[in-house]
């Protein structure tokens, strides 16, 4: 079963991988890693916690339960993920 599209020009954030070295995020087919060391607050935050994170204003992500904003441009160049 497949989750219906958000309304249109909306984005999607999708918490892709949570590892021993950080979080990994896709947001509109790109992917990003935000290490622990770089965002020290989500290395105790659980997993409910991290995945419950939205795109604000289409410019800032924000993560409620952490109280926690984080521009999009913090995030870097997108990783590149061979898809399979």
């Amino acid at each position: 079963m497949r989750s219906k599209r958000s309304g249109k020009g909306t984005s999607e954030v999708e918490v892709t991988q949570i590892s021993i070295g950080g979080i990994w995020l896709l947001i509109e087919e790109n992917e990003f890693f935000l290490p622990f060391e770089k965002f020290p607050r989500f290395r105790k935050a659980t997993v409910g916690e991290i995945h419950n994170v939205q795109i604000v204003n289409g410019n800032r992500l924000r993560w409620p339960d952490l109280d926690t904003e984080l521009p999009l441009g913090q995030l870097g160049t997108p990783q590149h993920v061979p898809v399979s």
